[in-house]
């Protein structure tokens, strides 16, 4: 597993020079087969838009990539919002920018601006986030410490789930860097009664700021 960083949410946004309208998309998708489908819906819902051009990086290392300027000048349009994606270290990302012809003429230069910084909104409003390599632990504990640790958890991990019944067990995951440090901070606020349990590995999501 290795690091890697994508869009946070999906998002829309909306650009208009020289009466040309760019509506710019983003999307977090984990496969080629995902991204063509949001693609597919995105032509479907704007049919009558003039171009419809996009670029996705999907893998850890981005090992699948692919952009098109859907019939706009070679290099104007899919390269300058997979120009974006790169530029960001983003991956597991969509990114789709419509555009309806207003009728006047960008030029070469005026579109690579206007996609570029259609993709560049785009990824601004889904905001971004990391996931870092983790580890998923179940940190079972009786309800008089959930109140001392809950927060001290949430503050240190992902939690994924709390589950109430006769104890409290906190499914979180971890990021591997700090994950001994954690375990060892748990079992010492504690007094020792709470040892995390390994149940898997996973990511864990932190926000970029």
């Amino acid at each position: 597993m290795k690091p890697y960083k994508s869009v946070k949410q999906c998002s829309e946004t909306e650009y208009t020079v020289n009466r040309s309208r760019f509506i710019g998309r983003c999307f977090p998708v984990d496969s080629e087969e995902a991204a063509l489908c949001l693609l597919s819906d995105i032509r479907k819902r704007h049919w009558d838009a003039t171009h419809n051009c996009f670029a996705y990086r999907i893998g850890e290392t981005a090992a699948a990539a692919r952009f098109s300027d859907d019939g706009e000048p070679g290099g104007t349009a899919g390269k300058p919002i997979m120009d974006v994606l790169t530029g960001k270290g983003l991956t597991n990302v969509l990114c789709v920018v419509t555009r309806y012809f207003g009728g006047i003429l960008l030029g070469a230069g005026g579109l690579v601006r206007a996609y570029s910084k259609s993709a560049a909104d785009a990824v601004t409003k889904a905001g971004m986030v990391s996931y870092l390599p983790g580890t998923i632990l179940d940190i079972p504990m009786d309800y008089s410490r959930y109140g001392t640790l809950e927060g001290f958890i949430r503050a240190n991990a992902e939690v994924q789930n709390v589950a109430f019944a006769e104890n409290v067990v906190v499914t979180a995951a971890v990021e591997d860097a700090n994950l001994l440090k954690f375990m060892k901070e748990v079992t010492e606020r504690s007094d020792g009664r709470c040892t995390p349990v390994t149940i898997g590995t996973g990511y864990m999501k932190k926000d970029e700021i």
